[in-house]
Formats: structure tokens, C-alpha cells, sequence
């Protein structure tokens, strides 16, 4: 059955699309039906234009980097001659000067704290509410589940030599970042608090205090037995769970059941690469959980085992102060930003009069920011933010003039929505080559409401392969790291929001920690990004969130980023255009024949794996097992990495079609043995001829001409078929 739609003014509503609107969205928005409606309209009359004009602009820069590269074919690679030609067509921009953000109302969990940042798919309603709950997060557990400590739990009952090592691992890191002044917690037997302040006493008879006071916010229970200790270190909070009569508190000196830490500050909930959104009733759904969750009702139920439950979202917690008088408030939540789609898309969820598909970006900058107004215009309850913004995350613009156009986008919006100027508080995602050369311009270009800026290597990468597709055969993939332009890249996008003064305004961030599973891994080099000046840093799951939370103990970044600022001050950038001009094409690309099945099979089987959950189940974030049987978080991030590798391989004949269509095949059966424990799942082999094995061979055969080298429109393509055919078969 064909999408029903529904005509209001000049535009047409798929009907879920609509129904969501009228009968949840609006009501307690404190807008009416009409005036949305004509807001929509006008929205998208204004903006749809220029919204093409700005595609059209990157395909004329495209085509000429492509003939430059082409004309070229051969020569030695001459930097100077590179970069003035790319000023000549205006892709590289005169420097900005003087750059200053001008953001205020910035919730302190982005301005002024550091620590982890949770994305994840807003469809899913279970893992998003467990994103929201992630605020806090069980260390014990984390400790416990993992391979943290080095080795994974045995299968069976809890485990109480497993369980002591875990205590010691915690007890060390606390005496490492709230110490006692005299003595360890570790040989702690009791807490109680005395004059306000919190006392330790030891085994030896002796009592101690913290070694800085300050460190003690508040605690729950009687002051001479707490049930509860809140404490902070580094702008984040620590609570000691003491009960006697639980498993592990009855085993511990203290009667410390479990600690818990501050974990997930921010969390970004995901319209965009971790969903597959391609129609009305998707949209719907996407919306439909971020109002629930702006509202504070979006609830689940989830069964484990014999198990039925309700998952709902966490309230705040309170504390009696030190004093014992006063109170003290904490999030029970993380702050939530909406990750929006960027500027490339269509959506058949909304159609013009004429019957085209209005752009996807315009349709969340006004969606989005409607739910929003269920947290913005609050009186009561836990609110999201407490300083009455609303944050959107965008992704893949390329160049200042695309984020100019996302500013005046949100401008409108909130005199539409009847919000303060700069409400909308805007992430930028520098994700497109074209973006991190010209980075302070994109931050002049919104600088009253940029509150973050992130990099994400994924996609940096995926551009860098298209932007000189044409250049030549590029390195291998597991070489990309290595390469020269990633680590201009990355310090680049630090020292730029540092002289554009987004200490203590706005968030400067890290790309994700994809490996789930590898959690000792992420606690031995996620740390280097804390390192980096990085204030907050993405990952995968809330446990990840309780275990890199540790990082942000060990490493103050506020001093990091005043460092970095002297350095800047006194020597300049660490990077120069130059560095990031560096393209990654092998100066000698003679691999072995097994070096190349080698990297044909593992892009292969990535975006087979990947590809098949994406448009056949319209799971659009999942963990995917590599060709190594690793699980790993793709997106279409990854996807584009691995289409556009193999795309450039085939460009330059390192290979040929053939060689591709049987590698394709020959992985594909491979993900169908990864997959044969899924009842839902449909194998590709050994037909090969139904819509996903389709979408991923055509990733690659048609990747030279995808706009930027993007994934979505094959994929939106071909999720609509395999929805139409789903249709099709329930009607008979």
C-alpha cells in the first residue's frame, strides 16, 4: 500500500507523520495547528532553494578538484600549486581572524565539565532511554562485566575472587582521585560524618579525613551511617553505596556495596547515521522518542530471560548537604542533544503540492525544535536543560556558507516557534575536508550559538577519499591512521576551538570508541583524548561511559586546554594547511595479491554486514562482527569509508569489476553464517540478487559518483524497496 498523505497548505504529511504532529507533538507545545502548519510552509519555501544551491555548490567544486587531479595524472604532487588552486575556485578560504564565540546559556555540563558523550540511535527506544539513565553508571559493574581488568568473567554465579579484585581496582582509584589525607580506603571500616566533613576510619584505629575537603558534597542516611557518600572530583560526581546486608557490601571492610561515577554528562540522540529513517512512519518514531524523552515519559518494556519489565527514565537525585541542613540536587540524566540530518537528503515523509520531497534537514530543524518546546517552556520536573537551550548536533556541512545557511535555518525556526534568539544552541561536526580547513570561519558563521564542535575521523575519512578520488590509488585502509593529514586533523580541530574561545563556552570533542567489547583496550588509549584538550569524547554504550568517565579523573582538562592555549599563543597552531592538504594516496602501491584480497575482503564484509541490517531490518547502528568475528559499532560512517576504499581501488585499477562482484559474493556468504542465529535475518547467498546485496555491490560500483561519497541515497533507496515489498506481501 502506497503512503497516504495529508494536505495542509502548500505542503503534504504522510499520515503517520501527521498524526504524530496534530495528536502529540502540539499539544502542551503551546503552538496551534495553523500557526505550525504555515510555519512549515514558509520554512520550506524560503529554504528549500538555497538549500539545493548550496548541493550544487559542492558538485562544482567536486567536478574541478576531480579535473585538476586528472590533468595532473602522473606528476609529482606539488603542495603550493595545490593549495592555490583550491583557493582559486573558493574552497579554501582566506583565514578567519579574530574569531570569538559569543554563545551564553550554555548548560555547565557542555560550557565548564569534561567527560563522556553517548550517541545513540533515537528509534530505539531502549537504548536511548539507557543513554539518558547513563549519567550514572555502576564502576563495579563495569569492572565486573568487562575485560577491563584484563580477562572476561566465567559464565556461572557471581564470582567472589573476580569480585575482590574488583573492590581493589576501585578502592585504588579512589585513593588515586579523592584521597585521604592519612591512610587508604582500602583499609576504610567505616564512613560516617563529623562537623561537616566526611571521616574515614581505618582498621588501625585511626580516622581520617579527605585529603581535600571540598571534595564532599553531600550524603544520604544518618550522618553517623550513611547510606550513601557524594563526593566530586574534576567537576564530576562519585557516590559510595554502603549496605551491609547487600552481597558484595556484606564482604567489604566498609559496607561498600557498589561505586558509582558520573559518567555519560552529554548524550546525543541520533536522527541521523544511526538510524534508517526513510519514510513518514520512520520519522514519526524518531520524533516520537525524543519528545518522550524532552517530556521525561518515554518508557519500555523489555523482557530478559523470564524477566517483563518497564524501563523509564531516572529522576534526579538528592542529598543532605555536609551540614547537615541543607540539600543537594544532582541530574539523575544526561543532557541530551539531538543530532539532526545534514543538508544532502530528501524526504518522502513531506512532499510539496507538486509532489517533490522537501529537504530532510529543514523538516528536523522545525521537528525537533517543536519537542523541544515540551522542555523549554517546562515548569516543573526534571528538566533537560536548566538553562532554557536546546541542542542540535549537525553533521557533514561542508564550509562556512553551509553553516551560515544552518544559523539562518534556526534563526527562523525560533521566530516560527516564538523562542529567545539563539535558543537552538548548534553543534558543528567537522566531518568534511572542506569544513576543517576553513574552521574558524564555520564557527564565525554561527558563533552565537555554536556550543560544540567535534571531530569524527569516520566521515573525515570517507571525505578525504572522495574529495581526491581522482589523485590516485590511496593507502590501505588500516594505514589511514598513520597518515600525516589525521594527526593535522585532530590537533587542528583542538587548537582552532581554543583561539576561538570555546573554553568554558562550548564542548571541543572526539570520535567514537567503536570496539565495545575491547574495553581494556579503551581504558589504555581512550585516555588520549582527555589528553588532547578534548573535553568530551563519544562512545558506545553506557558501560563504556562508566569506564572512560575514569579518564576525565585522571586528566584535569581544563589545565590541558589553558596549556594548549599558551603553546598557541607563544608558537601558533600544531598543524598547517598544508599538513591537512597531505592526500593519503600510496606513493608506492604495488601490494601483493594477497595484501589486496585481503583489504577487498575485510571492506567487503564490512559493508555487507552493515548493509544487510540497513535495509533489510532497518537497523541503521548495530554491533557488527568484522571478518574477525569482532563485534564492532558500524554506521554509515564506516560504510562510507569502506564503499569509497574499494570505489578508489576500482578507479585506479588496483582492481576490476569482476574481482569486486566476487569478492562481494564470497563475503556475503560469510555474513550469512555471521547472521545464521538470527531468525529474522535473510541470507543473501546464494541468489545475490535482493535489495541489500544490491545496495552494498552498488556502494562500491557506483561509489566514484555518490555525492561526496555518501551512502544514504543508495541505502534510502533500497530500504524503501525492501519496505514496498514487505507491503506488498502483507496485502497478498
Amino acid at each position: 500500500m502506497a503512503e497516504t498523505y495529508v494536505t495542509v497548505g502548500g505542503l503534504q504529511y504522510g499520515e503517520a507523520l501527521h498524526r504524530f504532529i496534530v495528536d502529540e507533538a502540539l499539544p502542551g507545545s503551546g503552538m496551534d495547528e495553523a500557526e505550525f502548519f504555515a510555519g512549515m510552509d514558509a520554512l520550506i519555501k524560503r529554504f528549500a532553494g538555497e538549500n539545493a544551491k548550496l548541493l550544487a555548490e559542492r558538485d562544482r567544486l567536486q567536478s574541478a578538484i576531480d579535473s585538476w587531479h586528472r590533468e595532473r595524472s602522473g606528476q609529482a604532487h606539488d603542495a603550493e600549486t595545490y593549495r592555490a588552486f583550491l583557493e582559486e575556485i573558493g574552497y579554501l578560504l582566506p583565514p578567519a581572524e579574530d574569531v570569538l564565540v559569543a554563545t551564553t546559556g550554555v548548560d555547565p555540563e557542555i560550557a565548564l565539565a569534561a567527560g563522556p558523550q553517548l550517541v545513540v540511535p533515537v528509534m530505539n527506544a531502549r537504548y536511548a532511554i539507557n543513554a539518558a539513565n547513563a549519567r550514572w553508571g555502576s564502576l563495579y559493574d563495569a569492572l565486573y562485566g568487562t575485560d577491563a581488568m584484563g580477562d572476561l568473567p566465567t559464565p556461572g554465579p557471581y564470582d567472589a575472587a573476580r569480585g575482590d579484585r574488583v573492590i581493589a581496582f576501585a578502592k585504588a582509584f579512589l585513593d588515586d582521585v579523592v584521597p585521604l589525607s592519612d591512610g587508604s580506603h582500602a583499609n576504610t571500616v567505616r564512613y560516617h560524618i563529623e562537623d561537616a566533613e566526611l571521616v574515614a576510619e581505618l582498621s588501625d584505629g585511626r580516622s581520617s579525613g579527605l585529603d581535600d575537603s571540598t571534595a564532599f558534597e553531600g550524603y544520604r542516611g544518618a550522618a553517623n551511617e550513611p547510606t550513601t557518600v557524594l563526593l566530586r572530583h574534576h567537576g564530576l560526581g562519585i557516590q559510595l553505596l554502603i549496605d551491609r546486608n547487600h552481597t558484595v557490601g556484606a564482604t567489604d571492610r566498609a559496607g561498600v556495596a557498589d561505586v558509582t561515577l558520573e559518567s555519560a554528562l552529554t548524550s546525543i540522540m541520533d536522527c541521523e547515521d544511526s538510524v534508517a529513517a526513510v519514510d513518514a512512519e520512520d520519522k514519526a518514531l524518531a520524533y516520537r522518542n525524543w519528545l518522550g524523552l524532552l517530556r521525561g515519559d518515554l518508557e519500555e518494556i523489555v523482557t530478559k530471560g523470564d524477566r517483563t519489565f518497564t524501563r523509564t527514565m531516572a529522576p534526579d537525585e538528592t542529598f543532605t548537604g555536609p551540614d547537615g541542613s541543607s540539600t543537594v540536587t544532582v541530574p539523575g540524566r544526561a543532557l541530551m542533544l539531538v543530532r539532526n540530518v545534514g543538508h544532502l537528503m530528501t524526504t518522502p515523509a513531506v512532499l510539496t503540492t507538486h509532489g517533490s520531497q522537501i529537504p530532510e534537514g529543514l523538516l528536523d530543524s522545525m521537528m525537533t525544535t517543536l519537542c523541544a518546546l515540551h522542555d523549554l517552556r517546562s515548569v516543573g520536573g526534571n528538566r533537560n536543560s536548566r538553562t532554557g537551550s536546546f541542542y542540535v548536533v549537525k553533521p557533514k556541512m561542508h564550509g562556512p556558507a553551509e553553516v551560515a545557511f544552518t544559523d539562518r535555518v534556526f534563526t527562523f525556526v525560533e521566530e516560527t516557534l516564538r523562542l529567545e534568539p539563539n535558543t537552538v544552541k548548534l553543534g558543528i561536526m567537522d566531518e568534511e575536508r572542506r569544513t576543517t580547513l576553513n574552521l574558524a570561519a564555520c564557527i564565525e558563521a554561527a558563533k552565537n550559538r555554536v556550543a560544540f564542535i567535534n571531530t569524527g575521523f569516520l566521515d573525515r575519512t570517507g571525505d578525504e577519499i572522495h574529495t581526491s578520488m581522482e589523485a590516485g590509488p590511496m593507502v590501505r585502509k588500516a594505514d589511514m591512521k598513520a597518515q600525516r593529514w589525521i594527526h593535522a586533523y585532530e590537533d587542528w580541530n583542538v587548537d582552532v576551538g581554543l583561539a576561538c574561545g570555546l573554553r568554558g563556552r562550548a564542548q571541543i570533542g572526539k570520535g567514537m570508541w567503536a570496539a565495545p567489547d575491547r574495553m581494556a583496550a579503551m581504558l589504555a588509549e581512550k585516555i588520549g583524548h582527555p589528553r588532547a584538550g578534548a573535553s568530551c569524547a563519544w562512545v558506545p554504550s553506557p558501560t563504556a561511559a562508566t569506564l572512560h568517565a575514569t579518564h576525565y579523573h585522571r586528566v584535569l582538562v581544563a589545565e590541558i586546554q589553558a596549556e594548549l592555549e599558551k603553546q598557541l599563543a607563544n608558537d601558533g597552531p600544531r598543524a598547517t594547511i598544508d599538513d591537512l592538504l597531505r592526500i593519503p594516496v600510496a606513493v608506492d602501491p604495488r601490494w601483493s595479491e594477497a595484501e589486496i584480497q585481503a583489504e577487498l575482503d575485510n571492506n567487503a564484509q564490512g559493508i555487507l554486514g552493515y548493509v544487510v541490517r540497513w535495509v533489510d531490518q532497518g537497523v541503521g547502528c548495530s554491533k557488527v562482527p568484522d571478518i574477525n568475528d569482532v563485534g564492532l559499532m558500524e554506521d554509515r560512517a564506516t560504510c562510507r569509508i569502506s564503499s569509497q576504499h574499494m570505489a578508489n581501488w576500482l578507479r585506479h585499477g588496483v582492481v576490476d569489476a569482476r574481482r569486486i562482484q566476487s569478492t562481494m559474493e564470497t563475503m556475503a556468504v560469510v555474513v550469512d553464517g555471521q547472521n545464521a542465529g538470527d531468525e529474522s535475518y535473510e541470507p543473501m547467498a546464494p541468489d545475490f540478487t535482493g535489495p541489500a546485496f544490491r545496495a552494498a555491490y552498488d556502494l562500491v560500483l557506483s561509489g566514484t559518483e555518490q555525492p561526496s561519497g555518501y551512502t544514504e541515497p543508495i541505502l534510502h533507496a533500497r530500504r524503501l524497496q525492501k519496505k514496498a515489498s514487505e507491503r506488498a506481501k502483507e496485502n497478498g
